[in-house]
């Protein structure tokens, strides 16, 4: 038989997925701010439960792109052709 054939098939790694540990809603409530320290730190995922039944999941926040000042105006002019001419009008200081 070669290689190839259909006959001989390779068997496929079984997949090693880590289930999220599962919380009661009871011991999340209880044990919260524990549990986050744990997520930032270690990256690791909770999923909470009601009467047994999944809820939510607390899982690590990915970092934003902070957007400087420079810049962060940009496109929201839409058109202003002639900036420095006052605007007609009546102003206080002409009074």
């Amino acid at each position: 038989m070669s290689e190839n054939s259909p006959a001989r098939k390779k068997a496929k790694p079984a997949l090693a997925r880590e289930t999220a540990p599962h919380v009661p809603a009871a011991t999340f409530k209880a044990t919260c701010l524990e549990l986050m320290d744990k997520v930032k730190a270690t990256g690791a995922e909770y999923v909470i439960t009601k009467h047994g039944k999944p809820v939510a999941k607390l899982v690590p926040c990915t970092p934003t792109k902070k957007q400087g000042i420079w810049g962060s105006m940009k496109g929201s002019l839409l058109k202003y052709d002639r900036p420095f001419d006052p605007i007609d009008g009546e102003y206080d200081i002409d009074r």
